[in-house]
């Protein structure tokens, strides 16, 4: 069994690209469960605008719910693939058994909460009454389906720490054929609206919840997802939730940064702007992607080799994704400051929205290329389990400098509404560097060049 997918036999670069181009496209595809959401709801021939902007007001309260996936996920996964490094299925299966009952527990608990609170909160970060009705309607349906986005999402990561990087491609891509496929049905046909694209969501989550629990059950799976390794034990979700609250962090810097961006656009330009962020995020989610499954294909290669003490591979496999991931990001870059309105025209044909929108775009894309650095910095430390650094840059680049920013720039230099925008390109530099630079320094230079050897 521990001959399965043993990542310190082969060149690095063939396993990392083996792992990352699946895992890649299928975040790709996981994607699109919000994107065609958003691509339908923008194109409602009635109000498709403020449905957009209500979906994006939506949003980041959603992506609180990914954060706390994450947090058991990510922090799981890299010490699953570490523990089958050292040879070690039991101590493996029972991380993973411990992580499902936190995520069927906490999955609950948020379901009552996103209830109790959605519509303060819609109403705090910049819901009108135009707009409140699209993200209440939206987010009522989605927060039903909560326990089985934990479960689809989170648990999937562990069919990825295995090495089983095309069955996690298939998890997504069962819930994102559902998905495109119920969306017009429920939207147009069926004239639900925006309740028809959230229906559509949980049903299409549900079905590749179904697909995970199959697979950790059965008997292709290298490590089982048992009963008896669900009782919780302290001990382990303590080192889970120390590694997992940088993704944890990561996330809820991102949808706090998303809240107050929303709340000030609307205070400073309208709905309209709302609206371009909303596109914004959605060309960000499907544009970087790429670059996150770099990371998700690199972190159970390095992580194995870690805890096989193979550190020259380890070294090995730092330099390949930071320059796999440096060279997309020039790509991406390229193509945004080039070709915006084409972006703005797959959501929204408004011709206000594609005048407003194409400097914003722009500016906030300025420095996009600075996130590979941010990437591959954070990926090294959350591979190999180094905890606080992983969370200190989560913190760094958005809490610490976006959202200040948020509210200074477009006050102190007279920015504006532009000043929401410009606040992305500064943390890009700002915080990419920094996180990449100490990586370099205090992790890939302290490796050791030799080590366990690989048969090639």
């Amino acid at each position: 069994m521990m001959a399965k997918n043993d990542f310190t036999k082969g060149k690095m670069s063939a396993n990392i690209l083996r792992m990352a181009a699946p895992m890649t496209l299928a975040l790709l595809i996981n994607v699109l469960y919000s994107i065609v959401d958003r691509i339908y709801i923008g194109h409602m021939p009635d109000g498709g605008t403020y449905a957009l902007a209500g979906i994006g007001l939506a949003f980041p309260i959603i992506a609180v719910i990914s954060a706390f996936q994450s947090l058991f996920s990510s922090g799981g996964a890299p010490l699953c693939s570490i523990a089958r490094g050292e040879g070690n299925v039991e101590k493996a299966e029972l991380i993973m058994g411990n992580c499902y009952a936190m995520l069927l527990m906490t999955g609950a608990a948020l379901t009552a909460v996103c209830f109790a609170v959605k519509a303060p909160v819609l109403r705090l970060v910049g819901a009108d009454d135009v707009t409140f009705g699209y993200a209440n309607d939206y987010l009522s349906i989605y927060v039903c389906g909560t326990v089985l986005v934990m479960t689809g999402l989170g648990m999937n990561n562990f069919i990825n720490s295995q090495g089983f990087a095309k069955f996690g491609m298939l998890t997504v891509l069962v819930g994102a054929v559902v998905n495109i496929a119920l969306d017009p049905l429920f939207i147009f046909v069926f004239d639900m609206g925006v309740r028809g694209a959230a229906l559509a969501t949980v049903i299409a989550q549900a079905c590749s919840a179904a697909w995970v629990l199959r697979f950790l059950t059965g008997k292709r799976a290298i490590l089982k997802l048992r009963l008896k390794n669900m009782r919780v034990r302290p001990e382990i979700i303590g080192r889970v939730v120390a590694l997992g609250v940088s993704g944890f962090t990561m996330a809820v810097t991102n949808s706090a940064v998303g809240m107050v961006n929303n709340a000030m656009l609307h205070e400073l330009g309208g709905s309209i702007y709302v609206s371009i962020m909303t596109v914004i995020n959605s060309m960000r989610e499907l544009l970087l992607m790429p670059m996150m499954g770099l990371n998700s294909g690199t972190q159970p290669v390095l992580g194995y080799n870690y805890g096989a003490k193979a550190y020259g591979r380890v070294r090995e496999g730092i330099g390949l994704v930071t320059v796999y991931i440096l060279v997309y990001a020039l790509a991406v870059w390229a193509v945004l400051l080039l070709f915006p309105a084409v972006f703005i025209r797959i959501f929204n044909s408004d011709p206000e929205l594609i005048e407003k929108g194409v400097p914003c775009i722009r500016v906030y894309f300025a420095m996009v290329f600075c996130m590979a650095f941010q990437n591959a910095g954070q990926n090294v430390f959350t591979s190999l389990g180094k905890a606080k650094q992983a969370i200190c840059f989560s913190l760094l680049r958005k809490a610490v400098l976006v959202i200040p920013l948020i509210f200074l720039l477009p006050r102190l230099f007279g920015l504006g509404v532009m000043g929401v925008f410009a606040a992305e390109p500064v943390s890009d530099v700002v915080g990419g560097l920094a996180c990449f630079l100490t990586m370099t320094f205090t992790v890939w230079r302290k490796l050791p060049k030799d080590g366990i050897e690989a048969n090639q």
